[in-house]
C-alpha cells in the first residue's frame, strides 16, 4: 500500500482591520511581517465613513466566518481596534485567537472631537467615527488575550487642534489608547502612521499572537 503525505495543517489566521479613511492597502507590510511569522493574514476593507461602526462589525463578523483557518486573530490599527470589540461585543465568534489594537482610541479623541466642531469636520468624519472616536463606551471581551500598542512620538496631523495632550503619536494621545482591564501593552518612539510601516511594531504583534504576551524569556520583544 502506498503511504499518503498528510495534509498541512491549516495556519493561523490574521485579519488586518484599516483605520479611518484608508483601504487596507496601508497595512500591506504589516501582512508580510505577519506571513514570514507563519500566519495567514488578510485584509479586512470597510467603509470607515460612510457606514456606523455597529455595521462595519457584523460586516467584519460576517467576512470571519468565511475562512478556514482553525484560530483567528484580529489586529486593528486606530479606528479598526474599535471596529473589532464592537464585534466581539456584539456577535463574538467562535474560534479562538487573539486581538492586537495600534493606536486605537479607546477613550475617545480629542482630535476628532475637534474636528468635530466644524461642519466640513462633521462631514469628514461620517456615521462611523461620530459614534467611535467621540466617546462611545469600550467593552472588553474577558476570554480574549488582548495587546495594545501605542505611539509616542508626536509628530502629526493631530497636533493642529487644541488639547491633544502629551505624550502620543501626534494623531492619538497615550491616554486615549488605554482600556480598563487590559495589561499586555507597549509603547513604541513611533508616530500614528510609521506604527504601520515598523518592524519593531510587527515583532511586537507576532510575538503577542504567538505567545498572548509582548515578553519574551530574553527580555522584550521589541
Amino acid at each position: 500500500m502506498e503511504a499518503t503525505t498528510p495534509p498541512l495543517p491549516l495556519r493561523e489566521a490574521v485579519i488586518l482591520v484599516h483605520g479611518l479613511w484608508m483601504n487596507g492597502v496601508e497595512l500591506a507590510f504589516l501582512a508580510r511581517q505577519l506571513r514570514r511569522c507563519g500566519f495567514t493574514p488578510y485584509r479586512f476593507s470597510y467603509r470607515s465613513v460612510r457606514q456606523p461602526v455597529a455595521q462595519n462589525a457584523r460586516n467584519l463578523a460576517r467576512f470571519a466566518a468565511t475562512l478556514n483557518e482553525p484560530v483567528v486573530h484580529f489586529v486593528g490599527h486606530s479606528l479598526g481596534g474599535l471596529v473589532i470589540l464592537r464585534m466581539f461585543e456584539e456577535q463574538p465568534p467562535e474560534r479562538p485567537g487573539r486581538i492586537v489594537t495600534i493606536g486605537s482610541p479607546f477613550q475617545g479623541s480629542q482630535a476628532a472631537r475637534s474636528l468635530a466642531g466644524y461642519r466640513v469636520g462633521q462631514r469628514m468624519l461620517g456615521h462611523s467615527t461620530h459614534e467611535a472616536l467621540l466617546g462611545h463606551p469600550v467593552t472588553v471581551p474577558g476570554a480574549r488575550d488582548i495587546g495594545i500598542i501605542a505611539g509616542t512620538l508626536g509628530v502629526g496631523a493631530g497636533r493642529i487642534f487644541p488639547g491633544l495632550g502629551s505624550p502620543s503619536d501626534g494623531t492619538v494621545a497615550l491616554d486615549e489608547t488605554r482600556l480598563e482591564g487590559v495589561h499586555e501593552r507597549v509603547e513604541l518612539p513611533l508616530t500614528h502612521t510609521t506604527l504601520l510601516f515598523s518592524r519593531r511594531t510587527a515583532r511586537a504583534v507576532c510575538t503577542f499572537l504567538h505567545q498572548g504576551s509582548f515578553s519574551t524569556e530574553r527580555g522584550f520583544a521589541p
